[in-house]
């Protein structure tokens, strides 16, 4: 399943070459990330009520065409990999004229209260964590 997430760039978070600051990126990413978890029925307050956390285990991002001020990015989100306690979720962010401007790929991993790698519990494997076989 993907997930499309729109948002618009604001101005403090350009440099001085008005390009979106490379650590921004990864904040639009996990606001994506969290959109999709929403947008598939995972429940991430009652997992973190549980005891459990979603950590960003590994982040491979590749930085191709700079985002501007006051553009409309869309960051696509899905999942790509799903193992016993992680997985790992591909996103794009487009510029309006369609060109991608970063592309990523985040390992989480699961863990519970002590940070140990731990399975997800039953209860929130949603459908939408497994990735579709293409």
């Amino acid at each position: 399943m993907k997930v499309i997430t729109n948002l618009k760039v604001r101005p403090y978070e350009c440099d001085s070459y008005n390009h979106v600051n490379n650590a921004v990126y990864l904040n639009y990413l996990e606001t994506a990330r969290m959109d999709f978890l929403e947008k598939i029925g995972f429940k991430y307050d009652e997992l973190f009520n549980a005891g459990y956390y979603l950590f960003v285990t590994h982040v491979d991002i590749h930085y191709k065409v700079s985002a501007k001020m006051h553009e409309e990015l869309e960051i696509q989100t899905k999942p790509v990999k799903m193992g016993a306690v992680s997985g790992t979720m591909h996103q794009i962010i487009k510029k309006p004229d369609g060109q991608i401007s970063a592309e990523a790929d985040i390992t989480w991993a699961c863990v519970n209260k002590e940070a140990k790698p731990s399975k997800i519990p039953q209860e929130f494997m949603v459908e939408g964590l497994i990735p579709e076989k293409e």
